[in-house]
């Protein structure tokens, strides 16, 4: 997992309820995701809906949403 583009989710509990955001911005990663989800492009999100992110911050959204839904569950026996 490329740590440097995870670098760019931050949290901060007095901004956005603590919830994950982008490089200090109340841009949350939920509204990413959303926006993909919804149809845009990456390149749409960040020239018409979002200009403040970059590239990689849709990529560090991507990366850290896969992360937190890829963790081990264990089952009592």
């Amino acid at each position: 997992m490329n740590t440097q583009l995870l670098e760019r989710i931050t949290f901060n509990p007095d901004q956005c309820g603590g919830k994950p955001c982008i490089r200090n911005m109340r841009i949350r990663v939920t509204d990413v995701i959303e926006l993909l989800a919804a149809g845009l492009t990456p390149e749409q999100i960040v020239t018409e809906e979002l200009p403040d992110l970059q590239p990689e911050d849709i990529t560090a959204c991507l990366l850290y949403a896969a992360a937190k839904l890829n963790h081990p569950v264990l089952r009592a026996a």
